[in-house]
């Protein structure tokens, strides 16, 4: 069964393939090449949704013949504060093909203008599955603190500047196993494979 990741992330990809360590995870790239999609959902269901269609069509079009599973996720950082942003748009908070350095800048530079030092913010994750002609999407989220620098160089994305409840480090400064047990995107992926397990003799 091959398990085939909707996604260009390298980040994401790389815990995905911790989160399943005896599977072979495939980047749809890969696979299809450079395609593109455009994501233009309005949250971060109707985004992940859209990914994994597009790469589920294009498998249909090459007439792609494993047994596969198809992972999308989109996912994000909101700032209660902000009005919810960057939610949707974290990954090009900045601009389009903005560096994760760009993103936390901008945010860093918003809560400046505001006088914010540091406040609430929570990460969201969706995840969109295709498996036996089935599409179903699950969500995990954590909740925390946004500061105004960037400390450790663990993770992706925010990370450097997301400290969870309950710890006094972010998950830049956290280890894998830490950040594995409090992620969204961890909790979204229990949701998701707890209802394909009872199905499947071979995940």
């Amino acid at each position: 069964m091959d398990i085939i990741v909707a996604s260009g992330n390298k980040g994401k990809i790389r815990e995905i393939e911790k989160y399943l360590p005896s599977f072979q995870i495939i980047p749809f790239k890969d696979i299809l090449g450079d395609i593109t999609i455009i994501e233009d959902g309005l949250s971060f269901k109707e985004n992940a949704t859209i990914k994994l269609k597009a790469i589920q069509e294009a498998l249909v079009k090459i007439n792609y013949k494993n047994s596969y599973i198809i992972i999308a996720d989109d996912s994000g950082i909101s700032v209660p504060l902000l009005d919810n942003t960057p939610g949707i748009y974290s990954a090009r908070y900045a601009g389009v093909n903005a560096t994760d350095k760009q993103n936390n800048q901008k945010l860093i530079s918003t809560l400046k203008e505001k006088h914010i030092t540091q406040t609430d913010a929570f990460y969201t994750a969706c995840i969109a599955i295709y498996y036996q002609n089935t599409i179903f999407t699950t969500h995990g989220w954590m909740h925390g603190t946004v500061i105004l620098e960037e400390k450790g160089s663990n993770g992706f994305g925010y990370d450097p500047m997301f400290i969870p409840n309950g710890f006094d480090k972010t998950l830049g400064e956290l280890s894998y196993d830490i950040k594995k047990s409090l992620s969204h995107r961890t909790k979204a992926l229990d949701l998701a494979f707890k209802y394909i397990l009872p199905f499947s003799s071979k995940i």
